[in-house]
């Protein structure tokens, strides 16, 4: 299951979210933004780093690891970047937090003595979903972190309980619905649409990505039927202007665009013979 993806998203739409994990939060939390940095000489990309607002003269930078494999060399990794970005952009930042997320306890690197100080520091936060306690308990967004790592067979039931409670308003059930769906699908790779439908009790075509597809779809249809339109009425000019139209140049009209056509809707106001016709569209129809 890609679950940095889902956490990324989740951080992306609403970064406050991290400070929902800790017991201190800045008082600018609502305005950071996530985002992934680059180090480079030695080059290392930070997937998660949540920075404060620029318009801040200084301001404290967060780096987040979610990590739901066993790295037995994460906190070598995550040190040694986030101590660099910090060195290479400490006129903008005043201090540093890192954050990171496991599934639980024995996801966690195994040796940890090296860093004893800061993982016992104040600086260093190790979130345990599984420790977090009850969804129904927790925010809403917290509630969809622990959904990720919740077994197949209760999963369905959790998914609907948060689905049933995320509706404060349209905009956040919707952003709820978003992200419950995305896991759910990830998680039931081997269920089609319907079964997922049927799962959540909801219909998929009230999210985003559908909502999207049929409002394209919707401007595909709108464009198709002006373009007919258009091609009717060029055809009645056509015939009224040079006579009936032969087959063979009845199949290039057919594949004008509707700027084309309505190009030629002006330009046959000028034609007397089907020679016009032909020479327009030897020179301007595509291919």
């Amino acid at each position: 299951m890609r679950r940095d993806s889902i956490f990324y998203q989740l951080f992306q739409q609403s970064p406050s979210l991290l400070f929902e994990l800790l017991n201190t939060a800045p008082p600018n939390a609502a305005n950071y933004r996530f985002d992934s940095v680059a180090v480079k000489e030695p080059k290392f990309e930070i997937d998660g780093v949540f920075l404060p607002p620029e318009t801040d003269s200084t301001g404290v930078v967060y780096f987040c690891e979610v990590q739901f494999q066993k790295d037995e060399q994460l906190y070598e990794r995550l040190f040694g970047e986030s101590f660099l970005y910090f060195y290479r952009n400490r006129s903008r930042f005043s201090d540093w937090q890192a954050v990171v997320i496991y599934p639980n306890r024995a996801t966690e690197q195994s040796e940890t003595h090296p860093y004893r100080s800061l993982l016992t520091s104040e600086q260093v936060h190790r979130i345990y979903l599984e420790e977090l306690g009850e969804m129904a308990e927790l925010p809403s967004g917290v509630a969809l972190m622990v959904l990720t790592m919740v077994d197949e067979t209760e999963a369905p039931a959790a998914a609907r309980s948060l689905l049933a409670r995320s509706g404060q308003s349209v905009e956040v059930s919707r952003a709820i619905m978003e992200m419950v769906t995305r896991i759910m699908v990830y998680k039931f790779t081997n269920l089609s649409r319907q079964e997922v439908e049927e799962m959540l009790g909801i219909t998929l075509q009230e999210t985003r990505v559908y909502q999207e597809a049929k409002a394209e779809g919707e401007e595909i249809g709108v464009q198709r039927g002006r373009q007919d339109e258009a091609r009717s009425l060029v055809l009645r000019q056509l015939t009224r202007r040079v006579g009936e139209l032969p087959e063979a140049l009845r199949s290039p009209l057919d594949s004008l665009s509707l700027d084309q056509l309505e190009a030629l809707g002006e330009a046959l106001l000028d034609f007397s013979t089907i020679a016009d016709l032909e020479h327009w569209l030897q020179t301007h129809q595509e291919g």
